[in-house]
């Protein structure tokens, strides 16, 4: 059975690779590490992740195109000899996508949080006024013209 897209409709032109990228991170979500995303004043924003037991060596920041990936992968201790293991020790990867202009402005590791500071620029209106070429190639008519020669028929 195929899928029917929001992102079909006529009234949606060149949203193509949005629904790429949603279908990617749909499937590549998992529930580890948790993690927060919070309103820092005006123009700022904090991912904040529960990352307990990585050191930062263990972590990966780093932004591709509009995707930010947070990566963890811890070395295993070989002395160390546990009776019981209920801290999860195991890698992941977690991809957040940016919309455009959104930067990364710092991250830090503090008490088993790794809380990520993103900017978001100011946005302002972009008017564009498009020209209308009027059609004086082969086969063409003036427009003006014709209505014109109507108004005067009519009277």
């Amino acid at each position: 059975m195929s899928r029917v897209s929001v992102f079909n409709s006529p009234l949606l032109l060149g949203f193509d690779q949005l629904e790429r990228t949603l279908d990617r991170l749909a499937k590549s979500a998992e529930g580890y590490p948790p993690y927060n995303i919070e309103r820092v004043g005006e123009n700022g924003l904090r991912i904040t992740l529960a990352v307990a037991g990585f050191a930062t060596e263990d972590l990966a920041i780093e932004v591709v195109e509009s995707q930010l990936t947070v990566r963890g992968k811890q070395t295993d201790d070989g002395d160390r000899v546990f009776l019981h293991r209920g801290i999860a020790s195991r890698q992941f990867q977690r991809a957040f996508m940016l919309a455009e202009g959104i930067e990364v402005t710092g991250a830090r590791l503090d008490n088993g949080l790794l809380s990520i500071d993103l900017v978001r620029p100011a946005l302002e209106p972009r008017i564009r006024t498009i020209r209308i070429d009027a059609g004086h190639g082969a086969g063409a008519r003036d427009n003006t013209i014709d209505i014109t020669a109507r108004r005067t028929q009519s009277r």
